[in-house]
């Protein structure tokens, strides 16, 4: 579990993208919720024209204070209120509509990402780390939802801030304006500057975070591993070293971003106070009114409050735009199998012939090695075959090629004379029931986890398929019989009550083809045989392909293919292959005792 390293490649590539025009790919989600956007631009726009019309309110009341009127006066500080009160209201109704839109749209967001990841083939999976996924579509969505629930809200307001501002300040005071514009260029520049190496940070950051949780993610899922092999410190010294990194790079952006609002804040402060210096001399040779002044100088406060607002709120636009742009990376990968644009319909009812023609296959990351070479098998329907071969012989590939997570690099996979590439892959599927070699126990209670071969089936059903699989006795053991909380991964059962609750959701399911991946490679002898009966009952009228490394539990098959580097190279019974020699027959000799192999 080595640290994840950024790569270095494709890095620069990524640097163009990663400017704000990223963001746009977040208006496809935000489309849906125009009325909303309207609703809070409406709401966002009344409370900057109210805050801008506050200081006109203020040089009233101040230029009034040694009026005679009292009732007039009394007129200007109720107007003031009045505005106050608007501006309040305005707020909220803006912050409760932005907010609501924000979490509206990262909801659409998250459940689009993992729409699109859930299925994606194992071939994307080898080149990604499921937690780095994870930290995308978790840590990435909340940068997105405080860009969209308050950053970009806050950007437009002292946006329409800074223009009324200005506006109002010309109106005011030509001259101090002037002035106060001289220093724009001085507060551009270290904004544009800082900006870009922020937004370098940021996505060093972002990636450094994703391999952590990555890393975190493959530690704690095999933690009883770790903990087997006593690595604990080595462990420990990875994930801190990631981390630290991520760290690193988090510390660099924010001392950058710091110095970038130091200076900015700085430049603008020290125009307005120079401005207001010239002003106060204007007051005095009576070239302007107090209450003008001061006028002046809140929408200088204005104008600068907002210009310091907007390069905080361009920090964090650049940050959201790299979540935004590795989010977009997961919702447009392109997977290495997909369904047809015009899929034929599964074969109605599926009889369960499967045709292997001329197949030959290599994993993704194993481009160079080859799984399958020239693979020609056809099972005809209710057969059950077994496949028997030493590790890496090509096995389990086929089981994984019939369910069509891979596509062959050539030849075709047939199902009843359909080839699988031509119909869509949830068609197929759901007439094929498979129990893998790691057996996968959800974190949920033992009914819900069997009956997840099959949703409608009703309680009765989860049961009969409990006992078939032998596991009817345990799961009504544990303290809530089936509705006992399993743990995550299982944790609360042996691998052998794993693998029968594997086995019941198989038997729920019944489906025309049945794939058996060594399915009870870790029952005991007793539990075996029972299961290996209801594997019989369920076979019958069934295609099963059966994977095993104990020929005891495929002597009884139909027909046995043998395998070796990828090819096949014996097919028959039990019997005539023992009597032909070759690889079954050493695999028997080591397996059976000679009583055994004498029946």
């Amino acid at each position: 579990m080595a640290a994840k390293s950024i790569p270095a490649t494709g890095e620069q590539e990524r640097e163009k993208s990663r400017r704000l025009k990223s963001l746009r790919a977040l208006w496809p989600f935000l489309a849906p919720y125009r009325l909303l956007m309207l609703a809070a631009l409406a709401a966002l726009t009344a409370t900057a024209t109210v805050s801008l019309i506050l200081p006109l309110a203020v040089r009233r009341v101040v230029d009034n204070f040694n009026t005679e009127d009292g009732a007039l006066l009394d007129q200007y500080f109720g107007a003031a209120l009045l505005i106050a009160a608007l501006l309040a209201v305005g707020t909220a109704l803006r912050y409760a509509l932005v907010t609501r839109l924000g979490e509206r749209v990262v909801a659409d967001i998250r459940k689009a990402v993992f729409d699109k990841v859930i299925g994606l083939s194992p071939s994307f999976f080898e080149k990604i780390m499921t937690g780095e996924v994870l930290s995308r579509i978790t840590t990435d969505t909340t940068l997105i939802l405080s860009v969209i629930g308050s950053s970009i809200s806050i950007a437009l307001r002292n946006v329409l801030l800074f223009l009324g501002g200005i506006v109002l300040m010309l109106f005011t005071s030509a001259k101090l304006t002037g002035l106060v514009l001289l220093i724009v260029p001085a507060v551009v520049i270290p904004i544009l500057v800082l900006g870009r190496r922020v937004r370098k940070l940021s996505r060093e950051n972002q990636d450094w975070i994703a391999a952590s949780s990555g890393n975190a993610s493959e530690a704690l899922t095999s933690v009883q591993t770790v903990q087997a092999y006593t690595h604990e410190t080595q462990s420990r010294g990875t994930f801190a070293d990631v981390t630290e990194k991520s760290f690193d790079a988090a510390r660099k952006r924010i001392w950058t971003r710091a110095v970038m609002t130091m200076i900015v804040i700085f430049l603008v402060f020290t125009g307005i106070v120079g401005v207001l210096w010239i002003g106060a001399w204007d007051v005095r040779a009576g070239g302007m009114s107090a209450g003008t002044l001061i006028q002046f100088v809140i929408y200088s406060v204005m104008v600068a409050g907002a210009v310091g607002a907007l390069s905080e709120v361009f920090g964090e636009l650049q940050r959201a735009a790299g979540a935004t742009e590795r989010l977009v990376e997961l919702l447009q990968a392109e997977d290495t199998v997909s369904d047809p644009a015009t899929p034929v319909p599964a074969p109605t009812p599926v009889r369960g012939e499967i045709t292997f023609d001329h197949v030959s296959f290599s994993y993704p990351s194993r481009p160079g090695i080859s799984a399958l070479a020239e693979v020609n098998l056809t099972i005809a329907p209710g057969e059950t075959v077994a496949l028997v071969g030493p590790s890496g012989a090509g096995k389990t590939t086929i089981i994984q090629l019939i369910q069509r997570f891979y596509d062959p690099a050539e030849g075709r996979i047939l199902l009843d004379g359909a080839a699988l590439d031509a119909m869509a892959r949830h068609d197929f599927r759901r007439h094929m029931a498979l129990v893998p070699q790691d057996p996968v126990i959800f974190a949920a209670s033992a009914r819900d986890n069997i009956r997840f071969g099959r949703p409608d089936a009703s309680d009765a059903d989860v049961e009969a398929a409990a006992r078939a699989a032998a596991a009817h006795d345990f799961l009504t053991a544990l303290p809530d019989g089936y509705d006992s909380y399993l743990g995550e991964r299982g944790v609360m059962l042996s691998g052998g009550q794993k693998q029968r609750v594997a086995i019941a959701r198989a038997i729920l399911r019944d489906a025309p083809v049945l794939l058996l991946d060594e399915a009870t490679s870790a029952l005991d002898a007793e539990s075996e045989r029972a299961v290996q009966q209801a594997v019989d009952t369920l076979a019958e009228g069934r295609t099963t392909i059966i994977v095993a490394h104990r020929l005891a539990t495929v002597k009884k098959a139909d027909r046995i293919v043998v395998m070796e580097d990828g090819r096949i190279v014996a097919t028959g019974t039990h019997d005539a292959l023992v009597a032909e020699g070759g690889l079954y027959a050493r695999l028997a000799r080591l397996q059976f005792t000679e009583g055994m192999a004498a029946e």
